[in-house]
């Protein structure tokens, strides 16, 4: 058990909290939730003893061990991957090294001394007493536990022996993680561990702490993790802690009941205050009321100080319209990218469509950001096809995307650069929804931190106008609330996106398509990422009651058969399908030709010369209105051609 008792810790000033009191008991399992900034992690290394609180005490049990997983920082070098996350049970290590060292040491003195040497009994009696332990701890069985860790968590058999230096930033957390769940301690501590997970490890390491014997304490933005794992959720909140049980869609009913009580009280109190006050104003120099008065301002100085966070989450915001789109907005075929000899992916084949919602799933090093990249025209690759459609305008986020930010310019600025026609107050309202409050908007980027450059960036993103949006992994340094802004602006979004996250409950409302990445392919599904991990699960748990029939019970010939009409239909599709693309690629030339043609009619109107020429004015009326008949012609067709092909493509 831990014990925090009037807890207080202040930076630069600025308490983020004061009195804190709350207790960690066996069995907990606790999540810490608020906003950005308020103290969550800082609360955690209190707690482990990393950081002193200015003021209270902390009570420990000396029979709890702690492990703490942090946010980022973690590198590991000098051991194979196998060897470090054996480090975990470096103390049983060092028993069956003793196990050794005594049967060398039996076996000396029982080939001088025969079984009556001396010193032979204790050292029999210290063997027994040493594989009495391993075998109580599973000692013999730690080469099984390390590879399943670390198969839960991504690795694979080949990776043991590589070095851990090898391993990139992501995947150091993931060593860091797994030598916490080997060495089983009795409060395990993580700050947010889903960010450098995949989904399907997400899920195993979901399956994994549901049966951990110890006590939990979480810090994470993904709600639905949250959900499965806690029973018990401390909100950090103006400098207090507040204690709800359940998990944490329990929580979010209570605390909105909480706050409409809270409100409620605020305005009872607002009424005694106005009472009261008039009272005293009006009574303060009769000397008849003098003791009334007096009372009455006592009391107000007594009053409880009631305050309620300032709730943002009616704010809406929304992407800019963008130009319409065809109905293609980018194709990639048969498409290859290596890095040496390393083939990360090949022959992927992906269509975009306006309407499309996509996924980009699959496990971390399985080329889901370098597909992105290219996607989103920022990367090369060696072959295939890259065809962006018909009017089509990107827009990409990056992991990295906080890096090309001008160091030099406020984030006022920095949004001020690519939406100039916004006011300063519209852009202001943008920054508070992804945190940047009061004098915020006047820091200059070279002092943000990454996660404040990360949604910097974000909010960036949300001032250019763009018909697909290519997005890895946005909400990892977002909170609930800016989290949930982000959603409902891509749920209103008209245009095309590709996301790559491991967030499920942030994917759940947006995906009707899911793009899964396997091995140097893609796979892809059409449906909500629920709908695909359901399938993923029924898939890898086999056919429920045996109904289904085994792929040899279908004969032969009726497998060919299947064949054979399926590459007709393919062949008859694609005789009706090859005249309407080539007629609508002809259509998209000759748009992009008028409207060409369009613009440079409207700029020889603006020039002063062309008005003293009253035969080239008249030519020119005569020109722009052919143009613009022909223009809208144009889109008719172009139009009622894609709804045949939309026709073709999906009722076939």
């Amino acid at each position: 058990m831990i014990s925090l008792q009037d807890i207080s810790k202040q930076f630069s000033g600025r308490y983020l909290f004061r009195d804190l009191s709350l207790q960690i008991e066996d069995g907990n399992r606790i999540a810490f939730v608020g906003r950005n900034g308020t103290g969550k992690s800082t609360l955690m290394k209190i707690i482990l003893g990393e950081i002193d609180s200015d003021t209270g005490k902390i009570i420990r049990s000396r029979f709890n061990s702690v492990g703490y997983l942090p946010q980022d920082s973690v590198y590991h070098a000098g051991r194979t991957l196998f060897e470090e996350a054996a480090t975990a049970f470096d103390d049983l290590n060092r028993l069956h090294e003793r196990v050794r060292e005594i049967g060398s040491e039996i076996e000396a003195l029982t080939a001088h001394g025969g079984g009556n040497a001396p010193g032979l009994q204790e050292l029999v009696n210290e063997m027994g007493r040493a594989q009495s332990i391993l075998e109580h701890r599973e000692g013999y069985s730690i080469e099984i536990k390390v590879q399943q860790v670390l198969s839960g968590l991504g690795f694979h058999e080949r990776d043991l022996s590589r070095m851990t230096e090898e391993f990139s930033g992501g995947w150091q957390m993931r060593i860091a993680l797994a030598k916490l769940l080997l060495r089983e301690p009795t409060i395990l501590m993580l700050d947010e561990p889903t960010n450098h997970l995949d989904i399907e490890s997400l899920e195993w390491i979901e399956g994994y702490l549901k049966g951990y014997q110890g006590s939990l304490v979480l810090v994470s933005h993904d709600s639905r993790f949250l959900d499965h794992l806690v029973d018990k959720v401390i909100e950090i909140s103006m400098g207090k802690a507040t204690e709800y049980t359940g998990n944490y869609s329990s929580y979010l009913t209570q605390q909105a009941g909480r706050r409409a009580i809270l409100e409620a009280s605020l305005k009872n109190r607002q009424r005694t205050i106005d009472s009261q006050a008039r009272f005293i104003e009006r009574f303060r120099y009769k000397s008849t009321k003098a003791r009334q008065v007096q009372s009455r301002i006592k009391r107000l100085e007594k009053m409880e100080d009631l305050t309620i966070e300032r709730e943002e989450s009616s704010i809406s915001l929304d992407f800019p319209d963008p130009p319409r789109a065809g109905r293609v907005v980018l194709e990639l075929e048969g498409l290859s990218k290596s890095y040496g000899n390393n083939m990360v992916l090949q022959d992927i084949s992906l269509t975009i469509e306006r309407t499309d919602r996509i996924a980009l799933l699959g496990p971390n090093g399985s080329g889901k950001s370098t597909l992105a990249r290219i996607i989103a025209g920022v990367d090369t690759f060696q072959g295939g096809l890259r065809n962006p459609g018909h009017n089509a305008i990107l827009s990409y986020y990056a992991q990295n995307t906080a890096d090309a930010l001008d160091p030099d310019k406020t984030t006022l600025q920095t949004l001020d650069s690519v939406a100039p026609l916004k006011s300063p107050g519209e852009l202001r309202t943008l920054l508070g929804c992804f945190l940047f409050t009061g004098d915020d908007a006047f820091k200059p980027v070279s002092v943000l931190s990454g996660g404040e450059k990360s949604r910097l960036a974000l909010a960036r993103m949300l001032l250019r106008p763009a018909n697909l949006l290519i997005m890895d992994e946005p909400t990892n340094h977002l909170d609930a609330q800016s989290k949930a802004i982000l959603q409902s602006s891509l749920l209103r979004f008209p245009g095309a996106y590709v996301i790559v996250s491991h967030d499920r409950d942030f994917l759940a409302p947006l995906i009707n398509k899911v793009a899964v990445m396997n091995g140097n392919g893609l796979n892809l599904y059409h449906g909500s990422v629920d709908e695909y991990l359901d399938r993923y699960h029924r898939e890898q748990n086999g056919p429920a009651g045996g109904n289904t029939p085994p792929e040899s019970a279908v004969s032969t010939h009726s497998q060919k058969d299947q064949k054979r009409k399926a590459a007709e239909s393919r062949q008859q599709r694609y005789k009706r399908l090859k005249p309407l693309k080539e007629s609508l690629e002809q259509i998209e030339k000759e748009i992009a030709a008028s409207e060409k043609k369009k613009v440079e009619i409207e700029r020889a109107f603006s020039d002063q010369k062309t008005y003293n020429n009253d035969s080239l004015i008249q030519s020119l009326h005569i020109e722009y209105s052919q143009v613009t008949s022909r223009l809208a012609s144009l889109y008719d067709t172009w139009t009622a051609t894609e709804e045949e092909i939309d026709e073709i493509t999906h009722n076939d």
